[in-house]
Order: structure tokens, then sequence, then C-alpha cells
């Protein structure tokens, strides 16, 4: 407690000199600019940098939250994640109103509406949580390590004062810049210490100089370099009103302030002067961001404006009825287009932001309440087609086990007319309804071909052939002699040549004819190029076995040529990208990249064009 005491009144003689002694009032006069310049600086000393996400989409948005996680700079982050994490959740209320909109327009009941997050919005989530916890630690090891530099510093003060104290010795001047060396490595403090700090230890460096006569000529030398010092940071805190960069220049300005602090005293009559150039060029690169922010404002503003004609537009849409469907989908059209012409505009200001976007989505959602509500009143008509397709279903049951074959089969031919007549139903019903409708008919059908014996007869003749044919391809891959593609394909062809077999048997033997081909082809040993195309050639062989052939490879060839087409896009887009990017390191990078993804590319086109062409050829 006694030594508690000692320091509280050490710091209060120290803290007295300063407002005593005209010097150590202009050191605090830098120390009070270095505040201010630590205000403008975020809580781990660097400017956040000013983004625009108002146009970003979801990807963009998780891909800027990820670029985030990896630097670790998490408190000056903040606001921009916050601003990252509201743009995202416009853009996903926004899908999930589209996904309801879409389910009432299906039929669906509200009550009924489950909306499940996309993987991108899960992996968002995560990632925004994870930075807030990384902030939170951050800032709790910000608040620590303080304490810790504050601790430091006290300890430095007090070798100071002994220093200061004690007889002066050949070796004082060394001592006493190996403190002001250690008092600078020391890193921030708590923001209620630091003040009280800076003035014991400017004090006790006033003490030091001034009362050692001695060493008067060295002390006016010492000040006279660092008065070079200050005038060398004053030429490059000049220099940075014309840097183009606002965001470099005032992190160099703020790294100028803290170096400006830690450099001693210079002689009395320059230090008036130094500082108040020192000022001045401080203060240029300060009007220059202010003049930037008030840019900002001013186009803000006119985001507003723009707004607030949107929300005039969709005025007339608050009370929009109708009677029919295509009229409220013209309307939706209208709606949507809106939306778009809103979703481009960019940030207004913030004490605006809530209000006006509560009224215009206030508005869409009413519009579209409206909407669900018609949608609603046609639930009695989609009841009633429910009725006529039950009395279609029962009418279908009275005839599945008839052996009636002529008359049964014309009826319900009748009845399947009849159901394709039916409008639409609700839909948690409908595909139950289809269901049973068509399993009174393929039962009706399966039994009148039960009953053609001659017909099983040939099935079961030629489920016999396959099985056979199967045992004789798997015996000559086991046996691994006289094994080749030409005699593959000719077993291929031979087993699609055998014909139909009983619908019971059908996937049993297709099956077991397919394992015995892929042991066939283990044995073979078809490697690289050949063996993709070799594998596909026989997949189309075995689809030629299907009934349905011809539709199974329309479809794939549809499908390989979307994938052509998707590619040749990419292909035109990724190009066209290149076109933009600038001359830096950065930049080639890219490029690189880019021409890598487009080169990739170009050879999967080639790659399926001619899996295009073996299709054509079947």
């Amino acid at each position: 407690m006694e030594n508690d005491k000692e320091m509280s009144e050490e710091g209060n003689k120290e803290t007295q000199e300063v407002n005593e002694n005209p010097e150590l009032g202009k050191k605090q006069e830098v120390e009070d600019i270095g505040s201010e310049a630590e205000e403008e600086q975020s809580e781990d000393g660097q400017e956040e940098e000013v983004v625009d996400f108002s146009g970003y989409s979801k990807h963009k948005l998780l891909h800027a939250i990820k670029e985030i996680l990896k630097d670790d700079h998490y408190i000056k982050h903040d606001p921009q994640v916050n601003d990252i994490k509201s743009h995202y959740d416009e853009i996903y209320h926004k899908e999930k109103e589209s996904a309801l909109e879409q389910f009432l327009a299906d039929g669906g009941a509200e009550d009924d509406f489950e909306y499940r997050d996309a993987e991108e919005d899960k992996e968002f989530f995560v990632s925004y949580h994870e930075f807030k916890s990384r902030r939170s630690k951050q800032i709790k090891e910000n608040e620590k390590a303080k304490e810790r530099n504050a601790y430091a510093k006290n300890a430095v003060l007090d070798k100071l004062r002994e220093l200061v104290d004690s007889e002066e010795t050949t070796s004082s001047i060394d001592a006493i810049k190996s403190i002001q060396h250690e008092w600078k490595t020391i890193g921030p403090v708590p923001a209620n210490q630091n003040k009280n700090l800076w003035a014991s230890y400017n004090a006790l460096m006033d003490r030091f100089y001034d009362n050692r006569s001695i060493y008067f000529e060295l002390k006016e030398l010492d000040r006279k370099k660092n008065l070079e010092s200050k005038l060398e940071i004053c030429e490059k805190a000049e220099a940075l009103s014309s840097e183009s960069d606002l965001k470099e220049a005032i992190k160099h300005l703020n790294e100028l302030h803290e170096e400006f602090k830690h450099i001693g005293p210079v002689p009395r009559e320059e230090q008036e002067q130094v500082w108040q150039r020192f000022k001045a060029a401080s203060d240029a690169v300060y009007s220059r961001r202010k003049e930037f922010y008030e840019e900002q404002k001013s186009v803000y503003k006119g985001n507003l404006e723009l707004k607030l004609k949107l929300i005039e537009k969709l005025e007339p849409f608050r009370d929009f009825k109708a009677d029919r469907i295509k009229e409220w989908n013209a309307k939706t059209k209208e709606m949507l287009a809106i939306q778009k012409e809103w979703e481009v505009i960019g940030p207004v200001p913030k004490e605006n932001g809530r209000e006006v976007n509560k009224t215009f989505w206030g508005l869409f959602k009413q519009f579209f309440n409206h909407k669900n509500q018609f949608f609603k009143e046609l639930d009695e008509v989609r009841k009633q087609n429910k009725d006529k397709a039950e009395l279609l279903i029962l009418e279908a049951d009275k005839h599945k086990d008839s052996t009636d074959w002529k008359s049964s089969a014309d009826e319900l031919i009748r009845l399947q007319k009849e159901w394709k007549e039916l409008g639409p139903m609700p839909e948690k019903s409908r595909d139950d309804l289809y269901g049973r409708f068509k399993a009174a008919c393929d039962t009706f059908f399966q039994n009148r071909r039960s009953s053609n014996k001659e017909a099983n007869k040939e099935y079961e003749d030629n489920l016999a052939k396959k099985k056979e044919l199967c045992v004789q391809i798997s015996d000559e891959a086991k046996r691994g002699t006289d094994l080749s593609e030409e005699q593959l394909e000719r077993y291929i062809q031979e087993f699609n040549a055998i014909g139909f077999v009983p619908r019971k048997n059908l996937k049993e033997i297709a099956s077991t004819f397919s394992d015995v081909v892929d042991t066939y082809i283990e044995k073979l040993g078809v490697n690289g190029s050949d063996k993709e195309e070799f594998l596909f050639r026989l997949n189309l062989n075995k689809i030629q076995a299907d009934p349905n052939s011809a539709r199974v490879l329309n479809k794939k060839e549809h499908g390989i040529r979307k994938q052509i087409a998707d590619l040749e896009n990419n292909i035109t887009l990724w190009k066209n990208n290149l076109e933009f990017f600038a001359a830096s390191k950065t930049a080639e990078k890219l490029k690189d990249q880019f021409e890598e993804k487009i080169e990739k590319a170009e050879q999967e086109v080639d790659r399926l064009k001619k899996k295009l062409s073996i299709i054509r050829e079947f």
C-alpha cells in the first residue's frame, strides 16, 4: 500500500510538472493528436476499407466473408461483416418469400410451408458465427495484452524514475536511450491509463534533460537530431496529401503520428513551428477523408430518392385484385421488375434504411398476400377435381380383377382419357390419387399379359438363353484367354438380339449381365482414353437392350449437348473477363487461373463431342 501511495504521489508530481512546463505542454499536444489519430483507426490500428456490397450475389458475399476470415484483424472487419450479413439476409429473405410464393402458387397452404436452407446458406451462417466468435476472442486477448502493456510501461517508468533520481554517470545517456527504446516497443494500453502514463513518461524525460546541466550540450545535440527526425516526418506527412489511395494515406499518417510521438524533445525555439507544420500536414489528409465521406453521403441521398420513387410505383399494387391467374402472373412480373430495379440501387443513409426497406417490402408482401388469397379460393375447384378422381379410381378398381380382357381394357382406356382431362388437384393428395389409379390399371393389364401363356413361354425361353450367355461370358472371363473387345461387343449384340424376358426377371437378368460384362472388361485390361471410349460404347450397347432405348439415348444426347453448351458459354465468359484484368501481379495470377480453367473446359468439350459422335453411330 505504501508503494502504491508513493507511485501515486510521484505520478501527481510528474503531471504537475507537465502543467507548469511549457515544453511538456507541447508534448502533451503531440500525445493528444496521436490519440486523435488512434481514434481514427480501427481497434487493431488499421482503417477499414469502404466496400459497397449492395450489388453482390450470395456467392460473392460468402466469398467475401471467407476472405475476411483469412485475415487476423477481426475487430477491424466487424463493420464490414455486419454490412455483408445485412445484404445476405436481404437476399435470403427474398428467396424465402419467392419460395413461399411458388409453394402457394402450386396449391400449398402457408402453414405447411417449410423453407430449407441451401448448402450455401448454411456455409455462410457458419462462417458468420465463426467470425463473431473469433472477434470476441480477439477483443478479450487485446484487453489482456493492453493490461500487460500497462504493467510493462509502469515498470519502465520505475526504471526511468530510478535513473532520474540517481547520480549522473557516463552511462546515463545510454540508459535513457535504452528506456526510450523499451517504451516505444511496448504496445497499446487501456485508454483510461494511456494519458497518465504518457504524462508521467514525458515529465520524467524532461526532468532527465533539464536537471543534468553537465550534459546540457549533449542534450541540445540530441534535441537537434530529434528535430531533424521530426522534420523528415513532416515532409513525409506533407507528401501524403497527393497520395491517390486515401486508405493508404490515412494508414501511413497514423504510422507517422506514432513515430512522431516516440521521438524525444526538440529545441524549444523550434518546437511550436515543427508541431504546427506536422499538424497542418495531418489536417490536409483528414480534410480529404472528410470530403470523401461527404461525397458518399450525397450518393446515399440520391439512392434514397430513387428508392422512394420505386415505392411510389409500388403503391398501385397495394389493393390490386383480379379473377384470372393470367392477370395475377402479369402483375407479378411487373412487381418483380420493380424489385430488380430496387436491388440495383445502392445503399441509403443508415437513418433512413430501416424505414424505407420496411415500407417497400410491406407493399411487396401485401400484394402477395392478396395473390395467396386468390389461390385459396381455387381450392374448392381442386377439391371438386379430387372428388372426380376418387370416382374414377372406384371405376378402375371394379375392372382390375376382370378377365373380360376386351371389354375391361376398353373401359380402362376410357377412364384413362377422362383422368387426363381432369384439372389440377391438391398438391398433397395428387401423387397418391394417381398412384392408386395407376395401380388398378397396371393390375388389370399385368393380369392380361400373364394370361398369354404362349407369350410367357417365349419370354421364359429368352430368359434361359440370356442366362446361358451370361454363364458363357463369365467362364470365358475366368479362363482369361482369347479375350478381345470385338468378342465382348458380339456378346452384347447377341444379348440384345435375344428379345424380351418376363417383366419380373427383367432387372435380375440385366444386373447379372452387367456384372459378367464388368468382369470381362477387368480381365481384358483396357486402359487410358481407349478404355473410356470402349466403356462408353459398351454402355450404349447395354442401353439398346432396354425397351425404351431410343428415349434413353435421346435423353443422354440431350444431356451431353447441354454440358457442351454450358462449357462453351463459360469459355466465352472467361475469355471476355480476361480483357478486363489490369496489369499487376495479382491480376496476372488471376489471369493464369482463368486461362487454366479455359484450357480444361476446352478439353472437356472435345471429350464430350467425341461421345456425341459415338451416340450418333447408334
